[in-house]
This record gives C-alpha cells, structure tokens and sequence, in this order.
C-alpha cells in the first residue's frame, strides 16, 4: 500500500528506542524525512546520517522548544508530530508514593506534549497533509491498580487529543491518539516485575494474570504501533480524527 509519505517532515518525539525507534524507522521506510529527541546519547547515536536528532530532556521546556524549532528549520517544514516520549512513572498505592515521582511522569508524559504541540501548531498549518499523533495507553481508557500517576498522565492525553482534534479541525489538522496495550520489550518486562514485586508474586504470575484480560494472548509489537501510526500520518486518513484507537489484542481489564 503507497502511504504517499515520501518527504513527509516528522517530528518523534522519545525516537532512539522501543516504540518511538520502530516508528523513526517505519517512517525513514517510506521516505519520510525525520527528526527526534531522547535522553538515550548511545540510541541516538546508531540512528541513520539523515535524521536530525538532540538529546533533550522532554521535561526541560527551554531545551524542548529548542529543537522543535530547530527540527522544524532542518526539515523546512513539518507534516505529522508524533508525540510519544513517556515513563512508566511509580508503581504503588496512592499513600505511598513520592509526589516528585508523580510529577516527574505527568510531565514527562502529559506536560511535554502541551509544550511540542503548541509548537507544532503553526507550521501545520502550512502543511498539505497536516496530523498529530499522541501515544495514550490502554491505561488511558480504562485505569490502571498501583499505576495512578500513569493512567492519570494517560487518561489526559486522551483529553488533549479530543479537544485539540476539536480546536485545530478547521485548520484541517488531524489529531488521534494511539492506545498500545501489552507492548514487547525491556520496558514492559519492568512494568510487570515492578508490579510483582509490588504484590508480592512471582514475574510468571504477574504476566500470566496480564494476559488473562485479552482475548489476543500475545504481545504487541512495537512495528504493529508504528504500523498504526503511519497510517493515521498518511492522506488516506484524512477524514480520521478525535480518535483514541486502542492497539492491544482486546484487553479488557490492567491491574
């Protein structure tokens, strides 16, 4: 299928591993052309010649803003914003946890998409095929036990993306959401250990309860998001918005 993305300017962000890796490289694939920000110097570095990347702590506003406009000049231009630098933040009960821990991930995965988007905003205007794209989570939807500062960062960017899909429509600016669930990879492998670590349990029995919610009893991988993604990027999807399109083998309970 031609997704029509050849020079298309993209901005992802949190792109030198996991999932935002497989969406820089799902879209260098079709031609685009791309630029990203990490913290992770040694994942940026094995990133191709021709992505403009920076180091960047997303929770630093100055340097964030920084080299969105800096991506934008190299890439004259932007198409499609892809929002999805985020934390698994602090696994516990709501007594226990460390304000500065909750913080730290409503910041990082809430607070950085208000500072990019506003960026992004005005050169989207000028562009033929205009999208954000904002990773939520399956927490997002339906909650998540001994994860609230997650869910709750979560469960704002699915209100960011209904009302920004409300306000930007009459610019012709597309903006959905995307909801992975079980994702593969060293990050979820944590999520489950920290939450049976947290209960007492073994990590077999933290993921075999995981699974016990999806009908689909298999991981998602991280190019079946990016697979989801290029399309909501591509002109095909030009009548797609306010949406947030769960990616997670229909689970139907987290916790």
């Amino acid at each position: 299928m031609d997704l029509s993305l050849g020079n298309a300017r993209i901005i992802v962000t949190a792109g030198a591993g996991g999932i935002g890796r497989a969406i820089v490289d799902a879209f260098l694939a079709e031609g685009a052309l791309v630029a990203t920000c990490d913290i992770d110097e040694a994942g940026l570095a094995t990133l191709p010649e021709t992505v403009f990347r920076r180091r960047v702590d997303v929770q630093d506003e100055t340097a964030l803003t920084g080299f969105m406009d800096d991506a934008i000049a190299a890439l004259g231009g932007l198409d499609c914003l892809v929002n999805n630098a985020g934390i698994a933040g602090p696994t516990g009960r709501i007594e226990e946890l460390s304000l500065d821990a909750v913080r730290q991930c409503l910041d990082i995965c809430l607070t950085s998409q208000f500072v990019t988007t506003g960026r992004a905003v005005p050169h989207l205007r000028n562009s033929a095929n205009p999208s954000i794209v904002n990773i939520s989570s399956l927490a997002g939807r339906l909650g998540f036990k001994l994860r609230s500062p997650y869910a709750a960062a979560k469960w704002g960017v699915i209100g960011l993306t209904k009302s920004m899909a409300m306000e930007l429509g009459e610019d012709g600016i597309r903006v959905n959401a995307v909801l992975p669930g079980l994702v593969a990879g060293e990050r979820q492998r944590r999520v489950l250990q920290s939450r049976a670590d947290a209960r007492g349990i073994g990590f077999d029995e933290a993921e075999r309860e995981a699974f016990s919610h999806t009908s689909v009893k298999e991981y998602v991988t991280p190019q079946q998001i990016a697979d989801q993604i290029l399309y909501l990027a591509s002109p095909r999807a030009r009548t797609i918005s306010g949406q947030a399109i769960s990616v997670c083998g229909d689970t139907g309970m987290l916790g």
